[in-house]
């Protein structure tokens, strides 16, 4: 669990992050999005205790970084961007070597790095040399070694850059297996797109301040307003138009494409259940019907257009 409280961090006369609030429940994967100068980097590194904050409480599981910053680094664990290797060692031993900086016993240490070898997918590659390793391999090594002490939260810091799409999958399926073991995992990316998929919460940062945060689905609620509905039918215009014009949270219709319709709604999901309901009691030939889910691109520029406004 992390939770932070009123942050604030000062460089000479800059704030670089101004009274930030975020709560992330163990079992969460939480992105924090924003662009360069927002002040995401300077919120983890306030959290991992890296610099000192103006004033503000973080808390890390347990622990207040503040009163007890050796204790947070116990329960942390940090992916940075684009961290040092050591490209003449073989992967498993590279990974021997952190398992033995973290204590692990020698005997302990081939089943662990077995484990995370297979979970990040590098089994295959253990006896390669670092240096031969691609971009995209070096990240999930990089991720394996910050996996072996078993920390309660883990922060990464564009964890998807230089990722080949099927990489950014099995990213994807790495992260939600660690939410389901309990882990709190904080992600900072540009690649919006993929913070959808990997992300069951998301705080967007504008200036130094979180503008909104919440579940991917409030928060895109709450920047883009009333779903967008998209329905196909196969005709009966008149009778689908008669239904539809009785709904009152259901806005104008408008036509998309041969038999194929948009329209807003302001009703949760059971309304809308209701409403396909009808359609197809009332003889309607739905072929499809569903809300229209906004990407995350799209809910970043209308924060950053009510910003500049």
């Amino acid at each position: 669990m992390i939770r932070v409280r009123d942050l604030r961090v000062d460089y000479d006369n800059f704030c670089a992050v101004r009274d930030l609030s975020l709560e992330i429940e163990n079992g969460s994967v939480f992105g924090l999005i924003g662009p360069n100068g927002a002040g995401k980097t300077t919120t983890m590194r306030a959290i991992l205790g890296l610099l000192e904050p103006t004033y503000g409480e973080i808390i890390v599981g347990d622990v207040n970084i503040r009163e007890r910053p050796e204790d947070a680094c116990r329960v942390i664990g940090f992916m940075p961007d684009f961290p040092p290797m050591y490209e003449d060692l073989i992967v498993w031993e590279f990974l021997d070597l952190f398992a033995a900086c973290y204590y692990v016993p020698r005997r302990q240490r081939p089943d662990i790095i077995e484990e995370y070898l297979h979970l990040v997918g590098l089994w295959k590659k253990r006896d390669a040399f670092v240096g031969q390793l691609s971009r995209g391999m070096r990240q999930r090594l990089i991720l394996a070694k910050t996996l072996i002490p078993d920390p309660q939260v883990l922060m990464l810091d564009e964890p998807a850059s230089g990722l080949d799409p099927h990489a950014r999958i099995d990213l994807k399926n790495i992260l939600k297996t660690l939410a389901q073991r309990g882990k709190t995992v904080l992600v900072s990316s540009h690649i919006l797109s993929e913070m959808g998929e990997f992300c069951t919460s998301v705080g967007i940062m504008q200036r130094g301040r979180m503008v909104v945060s919440g579940s991917v689905e409030e928060v895109t609620h709450s920047v883009m307003g009333q779903a967008v509905v998209a329905i196909e039918i196969l005709d009966k215009h008149e009778a689908f138009r008669s239904i539809m014009s009785r709904d009152r949270r259901a806005g104008p219709l408008t036509e998309v494409g041969m038999n194929s319709f948009e329209f807003s709604h302001d009703g949760e999901a059971p309304e809308l259940s209701e409403l396909l309901s009808r359609l197809v009691t009332g003889g309607i030939p739905v072929v499809a019907f569903g809300r229209k889910k906004d990407g995350l691109e799209e809910v970043f520029l209308k924060v950053g257009a009510k910003e500049v406004s």
